[in-house]
């Protein structure tokens, strides 16, 4: 028996496809049933095939008895052997998938392992297989269990719950079939999308010049894009044809039958969504064909998540496929083996699948069927060509698209030339086209962009379950037991939220219960938030100086010009609270003083001003928002370097490592009397996918020795950039804490008065040599140094050298 035959030169191919299939009538087949499975069947009706024969048995009363194949005379009988094994394995690993079981052939005995007549050392399932004589030799019979439902249903009546279904069962049936192997299955078959470029030896049997060329494009493609890609994906024996003419749906459209394994082989996993997606797109084109592909992607995904470069050749897979219909079914109808209106029944939609992803572009496909953030609009059509690796939306049109959309009153971006970010892992930043940046700014990835754990967390997480805490979940209990235990003690209490703001914002509510104040007190540059109670906390967005009524500031000392050294500026601020008749509800200080330009205070200082604001009968608010979560290197929070007991500490943006998650920790007599006058809810505060997202940042903490990295790689950066500051005059001050750094530049050294004009060029400077900074202080004359905790010391020479570039112009 051979394999394989040859195709116009182009290589060898499964034979079944080249071969003509059986003639047996449908009174013959009654017979063979009978003769072979000893099923007695009153009709025998042919379903139709590409290669076998396929029969409905059924009796008198029109009741099914049996589903029965009879096999092309190409078919190796260690492939068929191989079909049922699968079915039988995908079986046993999940029996609610409704799959169409093989019978054993009556009074056949089971062959052991090693022992079959195949010779490839297989187990031979022949118990599974009769045979008859034909006209042109003898063909292998098998039986299959009938199951409920319809064949060949139109895809364009299924529901948007039925697509989704379509897709969850694909993914259920490669799951099933995840542990199966069999030596047949590396086979040539080319429906297998991996063997899209064997079919361009099909081309000329495409009549249609214009459809012929159309198919070509996808070739060009594939050999492009993912050939390239292919031994990257992840790989396992697939069904490879799960359409609607190899699955039985009920009157909803949901499959109640998989029919056909006949074109199971070793190939990549996402082929088997591709060929989903291709039969239930059938008759759809524009927008549609997109919404219904998300649909059956999303049903997939929600059990088996696809991988990035699996979802980015979606498109290219689902093209791919098309093409390959037009092209086998085109060759087949030439070579006389099947009725050409039935070889190509599907040609026209094929052709309209592969026009409409051409005509919207391969990167603008590939936005719209991974939901990426940005993909264009409804209605309308990439302005990138086919084949570009270039973003559809220039950084100049994005940012007049911002300024358009989201108004004046947003922050304006960093730098004078925005960049447009694409992705991030760790430490380091890449743009849509393809530079990476050290990201030497960003607090909120606390552990670093893109965390395997933390984002494995929340994704398990959010597939299990999300919801609020009016029901049980050990997470959030977990999460607030072990910030607990990492504050001294009384401080037993914890209330989550979902930002920094919020918690600050939360802390003053319960500050000014507790107390029965109406003042507050904040540093002279601080921020801590954007709602109505923290923004009245944060001067650095009071513009023009519009302080709050009940607010008032103080400047912390400032270390390098030798100013404000002692509490005597916080004790004014008290007294003019008193003068306007208000006592203070709470006094609140960011640990690393990061707005106000990263001073680092002595202990007794702040001690002092904790015992000040307790003797006015005020609260202090620890806001751990930019110090904690290890950034100082020496505890996990910043206020532990004091001495201090807060009477809250708030967390927010690296709590979840830039997912929403924030919480405040007080003690239980503050809650107590909040309790009193209100009942505390917040909808998505401590959901479960948030609090997998805070213990996850615990662990990696821990795990990672991150506190001593900290401290390390702190010291040789400031280390790094005082020796820099010995060739560069503009750098008056180096100060800081971990990795909470300030780069105070000034005019001169005698003056020390701040250059902000230099600063922002500066920064522009590192910007332009990869690393990217923010800028702080008053004057706005500091260098904002506050990398994500993964920045080590294999990263500061990295810093050093951008920051030497920008001094020097090299």
């Amino acid at each position: 028996m051979h394999d394989v035959i040859e195709l116009r030169g182009a290589g060898d191919f499964d034979a079944i496809l080249g071969c003509d299939p059986p003639t047996f009538s449908e009174a013959d087949a009654a017979r063979i049933a009978t003769d072979t499975f000893g099923v007695r069947a009153t009709t025998a009706r042919s379903l139709g095939s590409e290669r076998d024969q396929t029969f409905r048995l059924a009796a008198a009363s029109g009741e099914g008895l049996a589903i029965m194949k009879i096999s092309n005379l190409a078919e190796d009988p260690a492939t068929l052997d191989m079909e049922a094994l699968g079915v039988l394995h995908a079986n046993g690993a999940d029996p609610t998938i409704p799959l169409a079981l093989p019978w054993m052939v009556p009074g056949a005995d089971p062959v052991a392992p090693g022992e079959g007549a195949d010779g490839d050392g297989s187990r031979s399932l022949a118990i599974y297989r009769a045979s008859v004589d034909g006209p042109a030799g003898a063909y292998f019979v098998r039986m299959y269990d009938v199951l409920p439902g319809r064949g060949r249903s139109d895809p364009i009546d299924l529901s948007d719950a039925a697509l989704a279904a379509w897709g969850a069962m694909a993914a259920r049936l490669a799951r099933a079939l995840r542990g199966f192997i069999h030596p047949k299955a590396q086979r040539r078959m080319l429906w297998d999308v991996q063997h899209t470029p064997r079919t361009r030896a099909l081309l000329g049997d495409i009549a249609d010049p214009g459809q012929r060329g159309a198919v070509e494009d996808v070739l060009d493609r594939f050999d492009a894009v993912v050939t390239p890609l292919w031994p990257t994906l992840r790989a396992q024996v697939v069904h490879s044809d799960l359409t609607v003419d190899n699955a039985l749906v009920d009157e909803e459209g949901r499959i109640t039958g998989i029919v056909d394994f006949g074109d199971m082989s070793w190939s990549a996993m996402v082929v088997d969504i591709a060929s989903v997606i291709d039969s239930l797109a059938s008759g759809r084109d524009g927008d549609e064909l997109f919404r219904v592909s998300r649909l059956v992607l999303d049903g997939y995904q929600r059990l088996t998540p696809l991988e990035p470069i699996e979802l980015a050749i979606m498109g290219e897979l689902i093209a791919a496929r098309s093409a390959v219909t037009i092209a086998i079914s085109s060759w087949r109808a030439g070579r006389g083996l099947e009725d050409p209106s039935f070889a190509e029944r599907y040609n026209a939609s094929a052709e309209s699948i592969i026009r409409t992803i051409l005509g919207t572009g391969w990167d603008e496909t590939s936005r719209r069927l991974s939901s990426e953030p940005g993909r264009t609009p409804s209605g309308s059509t990439s302005s990138s060509e086919p084949g570009s690796s270039s973003p559809t939306t220039s950084d100049t049109e994005l940012a007049a698209r911002r300024a358009r959309v989201l108004g004046p009153a947003i922050e304006p971006l960093s730098y004078e030339q925005p960049i447009q970010l694409a992705s991030a892992d760790g430490v380091w930043m890449t743009d849509t086209d393809g530079r990476r940046y050290l990201d030497a700014y960003n607090n909120v990835p606390c552990v670093g962009h893109g965390h395997p754990r933390v984002t494995e967390a929340v994704a398990r997480q959010a597939r299990l379950l999300n919801t609020n805490m009016r029901y049980l979940h050990g997470a959030a209990i977990e999460l607030a037991e072990r910030l607990v235990a990492s504050c001294p003690v009384g401080l037993d209490t914890v209330l989550f939220v979902n930002s920094g703001s919020e918690a600050n914002d939360l802390a003053w509510r319960m500050a000014t219960t507790f107390t029965g104040n109406a003042g507050g007190l904040c540093t002279a540059r601080a921020y801590h938030g954007i709602s109505e109670a923290s923004a009245a906390l944060s001067p650095e967005s009071w513009l023009g100086g519009r302080a709050p009524a009940h607010v008032e500031t103080w400047a912390p000392p400032d270390t390098y010009r030798g100013t404000n050294p002692d509490p005597s500026v916080f004790a004014a601020a008290l007294d003019r609270l008193r003068a306007r008749g208000l006592a203070p509800a709470a006094a609140i200080l960011d640990g690393v003083l990061t707005s106000d330009g990263f001073y680092d205070p002595p202990p007794d200082y702040v001690a002092e001003l904790v015992r000040l604001t307790h003797e006015a009968s005020g609260l202090w608010i620890a806001d751990e928002v930019q110090g904690g979560h290890g950034r100082t290197g020496e505890a996990l929070w910043s206020f532990e370097r004091f001495g201090i007991t807060p009477d809250f500490v708030t967390l927010g943006k690296p709590m979840g490592n830039g997912h929403p998650i924030a919480a405040v920790i007080t003690r239980r007599e503050i809650a107590e009397r909040f309790a009193e006058d209100t009942v505390f809810f917040s909808t998505f505060g401590g959901n479960p996918v948030s609090a997998a997202a805070g213990l996850a940042v615990l662990d990696v903490l821990d795990d990672e020795r991150v506190l001593p990295r900290v401290q390390a790689a702190g010291e040789a950066l400031r280390g790094g950039i005082r020796e820099i500051a010995s060739r560069h005059t503009a750098i008056g001050d180096v100060r800081g804490v971990g990795l909470a750094i300030g780069v105070e530049i000034v005019r001169d050294h005698v003056t020390k008065e701040p250059d902000p004009a230099a600063t922002t060029a500066i920064k522009e400077g590192m910007r332009d040599r990869g690393v990217l900074v923010g800028t702080t202080g008053v004057a706005g004359n500091i260098l904002k140094v506050r990398p994500p905790l993964a920045f080590t010391t294999v990263e500061v020479p990295v810093f050093l050298d951008a920051l030497e570039g920008a001094f020097s112009g090299r």
